[in-house]
């Protein structure tokens, strides 16, 4: 089943997209940072580039995939949004992009809790905390997650 991880490019995102790579199915990554896009390419994930702000970057990215995997540092870090001047924002538009998509399962990856909000886009919700873990447990754990009937 398809699966997008929006914040590939963080250091939490890449580990994801490795785990999840190790089971069957179409990854896709969502990205800010050609550099990376290129460098995931190369492992064989589908890559989209846009700006983590911007619905329309982010929704036709996520159309159909089955789980997407949402990196909260994404919303908060130092990269440029456009469409946003705080992470409330960023995640307002993640809202807006998924609950068009088809999206079965989001899987929120962070070191807070998400929205109700975003908690109601999908049948499955599930949070994923990083406080005091390191990244390859992350990644296994979401990936577990994601196998799940």
């Amino acid at each position: 089943m398809p699966a997008i991880v929006i914040g590939a490019d963080t250091g939490v995102g890449r580990a994801v997209v490795n785990a999840l790579l190790d089971r069957q199915g179409e990854v896709r990554a969502f990205v800010s940072r050609p550099a990376a896009g290129a460098e995931l390419k190369k492992l064989g994930v589908k890559v989209a580039i846009g700006d983590v702000s911007d619905a329309s970057h982010i929704g036709p990215a996520a159309l159909n995939a089955f789980t997407a995997v949402l990196i909260a540092e994404a919303a908060f870090d130092e990269r440029v949004r456009s469409f946003a001047g705080d992470p409330e924002a960023v995640i307002r538009a993640w809202e807006e992009a998924l609950a068009d998509a088809g999206v079965r399962r989001i899987i929120w990856v962070g070191t807070s809790p998400a929205r109700e909000s975003l908690a109601s886009l999908a049948p499955e919700f599930i949070e994923v905390s990083v406080v005091d873990r390191d990244l390859a447990d992350i990644a296994r754990e979401v990936a577990k997650r994601d196998d799940a009937a």
